[in-house]
């Protein structure tokens, strides 16, 4: 989509306001709105000026001007505001110099595509993440300098059996038990359908929606793979559909990583592939179909994963999913259709087409354009590097004796571990300036002072449970 067509799109739809959208650094979407008489063509150049000192881990007091340019191609309407309501993303960038902000993630995605091409080894990454989700109808939570607690709840937690609902009907889920009963123990099938629609409505392809594993309304819904700069919009769009239709309808929804204790937690398994024009490089006649460029591939997520998981796995609470022999995938090996290993291939197709390598690590709770963007550099550095990924593990990781499970590595066990190793392995994201130090190092900063440091200091309430009387 051009200017002109978004100029003409505004007025056929009888838009009365722009709604501009943009990423901050740790990821969460923020928006201001004008009257569609201040959009014109130089609005597409000239952009829109803002305060980058207000925004989470961007500028200081005294160079606080940004601007943003909005993207015409990202143009759509919006579905829940009352008045018709255009929506475009928007490019951050230095009013002074013109040039892109090194910390806007959209920017980090768009160099990242660039840096592919640049290489010669393909011309399109692909990019399908599966984003997990919980649907809760109240949250409760609090965190003073004498208090702290969360309560969750929803009317489908096992929990919830004996509580007096007048009538309490039964049919809830029991723990593990989710994936995946029909209705009436499914109490979410017309939520999800909603929002599925939604999501299409909007011109983002999905492929199914379905309850997920845990009980108290964990959820799935699958989008079709796109290129990363389009999957990254996709996903900012997705939470914002998602939570917006929760809220419509009386409920909450949360992409916590790990909001239940002794349940299942939130993962983003997502599905990669490189193409070079009509050719899927992933497909082959190596193990399980693939080809050696994408063993190469899995090799290098495999070598930077503890790094990648600073961006893949951004958040405190996203260590309380990956601990070692539950769940979550957090050995670092290979293997076809084992869900135990950190990377898996599918094997759902024999098409050359569907090859991919499926990364398991991830949560929902990351900044999609930084992620996948790290996730595609260490892809590119494996091929490049022809890191061999080591022999396939075609078993139950989880029921491997110790002295086998010894000699495989671990992701990160917290968000301290993880950035520590991102900062002594950060020379494969810089290679085209993709990222940038200014910006691997403000990570470390942000994270460390304003999430890490914050929880350590807390008292813990499940610590008062074990130590007050002693």
């Amino acid at each position: 989509m051009t200017p002109e067509d978004v100029l003409s799109m505004a007025k056929e739809n009888g838009i009365k306001v722009l709604d501009i959208r943009f990423m901050d650094f740790p990821g969460i979407w923020q928006h201001f709105t004008v009257p569609i008489s201040e959009l014109n063509e130089s609005s597409f150049e000239d952009g829109y000026g803002f305060d980058g000192s207000s925004l989470r881990g961007w500028q200081p007091i005294d160079a606080s001007d940004m601007l943003v340019i909005p993207d015409a191609s990202t143009a759509k309407m919006d579905p829940f505001f009352k008045e018709p309501t255009l929506v475009m993303i928007g490019n951050i960038a230095d009013p002074l110099t013109r040039e892109s902000y090194t910390r806007d993630p959209r920017n980090i995605a768009k160099k990242a595509e660039i840096y592919l091409k640049s290489t010669g080894i393909g011309d399109v990454a692909y990019f399908g993440p599966e984003a997990e989700f919980f649907i809760f109808d109240n949250v409760r939570y609090e965190s003073q300098k004498n208090l702290a607690f969360y309560e969750v709840d929803s009317v489908e937690a096992t929990w919830n059996t004996g509580r007096d609902e007048e009538p309490n009907l039964g049919y809830k889920p029991r723990h593990k038990e989710g994936y995946f009963p029909v209705p009436p123990v499914d109490k979410f099938q017309d939520l999800r359908t909603e929002m599925l629609l939604t999501l299409e409505e909007l011109g983002i392809d999905t492929e199914c929606q379905h309850h997920e594993v845990a009980t108290a309304g964990q959820a799935e819904i699958d989008m079709r793979f796109k290129p990363l700069v389009q999957m990254g919009d996709q996903l900012v769009w997705f939470k914002y559909v998602l939570k917006n239709v929760a809220y419509k309808n009386g409920h909450t929804v949360t992409f916590m990583p790990k909001p239940l204790f002794e349940d299942n937690g939130t993962g983003m398994h997502t599905h990669i592939s490189i193409w070079k024009g009509d050719e899927p490089l992933f497909a082959g006649d190596k193990y399980a179909g693939v080809s050696q460029d994408a063993l190469y591939a899995i090799g290098g997520i495999l070598k930077h994963c503890n790094a990648l998981c600073a961006f893949t796995n951004p958040t405190t609470n996203s260590y309380k999913r990956l601990v070692p022999g539950f769940e979550a995938p957090v050995n670092l090996a290979y293997s076809s259709r084992n869900r135990s290993a950190a990377v898996r291939i599918p094997m759902y197709s024999s098409s050359p087409k569907a090859k991919r390598i499926e990364f398991r690590t991830p949560d929902p709770s990351c900044n999609g354009y930084i992620a996948f963007s790290a996730m595609l550099m260490a892809v590119i550095d494996g091929i490049e590097n022809k890191i061999d990924p080591g022999d396939p593990l075609d078993k139950n990781i989880y029921d491997l004796p110790p002295e086998e499970l010894a000699h495989i590595e671990s992701a990160p066990g917290s968000l301290e571990e993880a950035l520590e190793a991102l900062s002594n392995d950060n020379e494969f994201l810089l290679k085209g300036d993709v990222f940038t130090k200014d910006v691997i190092e403000k990570w470390i900063e942000y994270k460390t002072e304003n999430e890490i440091n914050p929880v350590k200091l807390r008292p813990h309430p499940h610590e008062f449970f074990l130590y007050y009387d002693i």
